[in-house]
Formats: C-alpha cells, sequence, structure tokens
C-alpha cells in the first residue's frame, strides 16, 4: 500500500484559538482510518483543513502525492476527494434524486450509472427517490449524503460523525455499508463518536485529545489498549 493521504505538521488557528498543533497522520490506498477523541478535540477541524475549507498555517497536506495544501475546496472534489460533514447538509428543498444529480457536477458522464449504483447501494433511497430530501429521516438524509459524495467516483472519502444522532439499527447499517464501500476498494477517513464500532472496523486509528494527537496503532490494539478503554470505550 501507498500513501494516499499525508498531512504533516499542520496548525490550525480559529482566531486566537489554537485547535491543531503539530498534527500529522497518513492514509494508505484502501484503509479505513479512524479520527476518534472527544468533542472539541480536533476531529472536524482535521477534515475541514484536508477538504481545502479551513487552512493550515504551518506544514503540508499531500494526496496522491500533490501538496493540496492551497488548492481550493471545489477543485478537491474533481482530484477524488470527497466530504461527508457533520449534519450531512443534504439539499433540503431538493429531491433525493436532484441530490444526487448535484453530487455528479463534476463527473456528469458518470451520473445515470451512479445514480443506479446508488439505488441499489442505498434501496431505501430508490423508494424515496422524488421525495423532498428534507422530509427523509435522521439515517435517510446520512444515506442521502454519502450516496451524493460517492456520485463523484471519490478516491478518498471523509465520513465526519455519520452515525451521530442516529437510532441503533440505523447505525449498525450505516457502518455496514462503511463496511462494504471498503471492500469495494474506497479509501475512508472516518471520524466518529462512537469509539467502539469506528475501531471495530478500522485498519488504523489516531486518537485526538486537545488539538494533538495522542495515539496512534492498528483499530485492534487501540481497542485493546487500558487507556483508550478508560477514556473512549467505557471499560
Amino acid at each position: 500500500m501507498s500513501d494516499m493521504l499525508k498531512v504533516d505538521n499542520i496548525n490550525v488557528y480559529y482566531g486566537q484559538i489554537h485547535a491543531l498543533k503539530d498534527v500529522s497522520l497518513d492514509v494508505q490506498q484502501g484503509e479505513i482510518v479512524a479520527l476518534i477523541g472527544a468533542n472539541g478535540a480536533g476531529k472536524t477541524t482535521t477534515l475541514r483543513t484536508v477538504s481545502g475549507l479551513l487552512r493550515s498555517k504551518t506544514g503540508s497536506i499531500s494526496f496522491m502525492d500533490q501538496n493540496i495544501s492551497q488548492t481550493p475546496a471545489y477543485k478537491l472534489v474533481s482530484e477524488g476527494i470527497a466530504h461527508v460533514p457533520e449534519g450531512r447538509h443534504v439539499f433540503l428543498q431538493m429531491t433525493v434524486q436532484e441530490n444526487l444529480e448535484m453530487g455528479a457536477y463534476t463527473n456528469g458522464a458518470y451520473t445515470k450509472s451512479g445514480i443506479a449504483d446508488a439505488y441499489q447501494r442505498f434501496p431505501r433511497l430508490k423508494h424515496r427517490k422524488n421525495q423532498i430530501a428534507g422530509t427523509l429521516s435522521g439515517g435517510e438524509q446520512q444515506m442521502l449524503a454519502m450516496a451524493r459524495a460517492l456520485m463523484s467516483q471519490p478516491k478518498l472519502l471523509m465520513l465526519d460523525e455519520p452515525s451521530m444522532g442516529l437510532a441503533p439499527i440505523l447505525v449498525q447499517q450505516i457502518f455496514d455499508i462503511i463496511k462494504e464501500l471498503h471492500k469495494a476498494g474506497t479509501t475512508i477517513l472516518l471520524v466518529e463518536q462512537n469509539a467502539e464500532m469506528a475501531l471495530a472496523i478500522a485498519d488504523r486509528a489516531y486518537v485526538l485529545e486537545s488539538g494533538r494527537i495522542k495515539y496512534s496503532g492498528t483499530g485492534a490494539e487501540l481497542a485493546q489498549s487500558d487507556k483508550i478503554k478508560k477514556a473512549y470505550l467505557g471499560g
């Protein structure tokens, strides 16, 4: 495997607040890498910096051996990075089908077959294809946000808290979908509050505390760590 994403020594600020402190991490092709940590640890900030929505004052971010530290966010979609943000952010006044069509704006030739693939992967969306997205349940909106991101055929899929606010049965469905995407060859960077489930499917993981990488290792290693169990797994 080779590095698909390499984040090297980034420092990100919100005004005077030092949100990320010397953060370095990498994601290799074909991996699921999880970022876990408490609220406010810097997980979402990390994803927003990778996707060009925030800028680091130091260091560099490379994707497929290209420095993307200054690349505008909208260009990164066509480069192969898709970001499903916390809170889903689907187009609430559009139908399910229209949301998917918007997801293919960088890859119009893929629209028809992409929508067919989306409906095969997310059968619930097919039954609601003409429904206004704002009337969907939280779980259905999360599925739509993921399906819309996949319409750009990303090399790297970044998911920010995909299970947040969902009933346990829907959380399991979302994680099953993530595993299916991984099996199909999608590389995934996952930010997730449910540390136990995230570590269970992650090849490797990083633990953020107060804007710094505190621990790293395989998902299995961190899941068995007494420190991680006590801090994040209720052990």
